[in-house]
């Protein structure tokens, strides 16, 4: 189970998603229904089996909307204490055995997206970084092929509380 908080940001655009599906999209769907079902035969008919499938999927999206828009925190400040790994943090990571930085955003995961370095705060990484200062040294457990954690230093260089996270 994930930890149900989302940023102002993530939260708009959940609720912009479930106001497209029931005020558009599903109104559309069931519009081609009715006119494919005016058809005829609906056994055979394809657009109405279509219809029917995308319809069902319209609404499971929007009960699964409502259902999680009801339980999320929403997180509309950025801390007070802007040096410690919270939820929403930017963070960069120096890894000195492979001299490379590596920047993340901790979200919920509802607002993953790893090409743009947004990570799950429920992930290994954010689990190992979350309450801990700038400056600090963390040892994270990564799986390799043969099953065994392979033990990597890496050290928070940067912390940082992007605005657009909080800002709907």
């Amino acid at each position: 189970m994930s930890t149900p908080v989302i940023s102002a940001r993530g939260h708009a655009r959940l609720v912009a998603e479930l106001d497209h599906l029931w005020r558009v999209e599903r109104r559309q769907v069931v519009q081609a229904v009715a006119d494919a079902a005016a058809l005829g035969d609906r056994s055979e008919n394809a657009e109405y089996i279509y219809g029917k499938r995308r319809l069902r999927e319209i609404d499971r999206r929007i009960r699964y909307l409502q259902k999680r828009l009801g339980d999320l925190k929403v997180v509309r400040e950025a801390p007070k204490n802007q040096t410690i790994v919270y939820f929403g943090a930017q963070i960069t990571l120096y890894y000195p055995d492979e001299d490379r930085e590596q920047s993340v955003c901790l979200v919920g995961a509802d607002e993953i997206d790893p090409s743009a370095g947004y990570i799950s705060i429920d992930s290994p990484l954010a689990k190992a970084v979350l309450g801990k200062p700038l400056d600090t040294e963390i040892t994270l457990h990564l799986p390799t092929e043969d099953g065994k954690p392979r033990r990597v230093l890496a050290e928070i260089i940067a912390i940082t509380y992007p605005t657009e996270l909080h800002q709907a």
